[in-house]
């Protein structure tokens, strides 16, 4: 299945983050460029750490926004993150939208 390749197996990602239904993951030792998943019901993003737009798959614009602005908060804690997960150490949780 497409999907499976192409966002991975997302229930073995640890999960960073969850608000509003998104689910905000990383896989351990994930190719570059660092980057984090979302799932929001149906959809599924891979979004860049660095410049915060998608790579790959697609959300709706309000889920987008929300994404967006809670990365901009959080992006310092997602680039550790990020390092830990490429010396696959365990993720700190990160504090959800409010």
């Amino acid at each position: 299945m497409q999907e499976a390749v192409f966002f991975g197996d997302l229930g073995r990602m640890p999960t960073l983050s969850t608000f509003y239904g998104i689910l905000i993951q990383m896989f351990w030792d994930d190719h570059a460029p660092p980057h984090f998943h979302v799932r929001y019901a149906e959809y599924r993003a891979l979004i860049d750490i660095q410049t915060l737009e998608v790579i790959r798959g697609s959300l709706p614009k309000r889920a987008m926004a929300m994404v967006v602005e809670w990365a901009q908060q959080h992006q310092d804690e997602l680039k550790e993150d990020w390092e830990l997960c490429v010396q696959k150490q365990s993720p700190k949780p990160i504090d959800p939208l409010p």
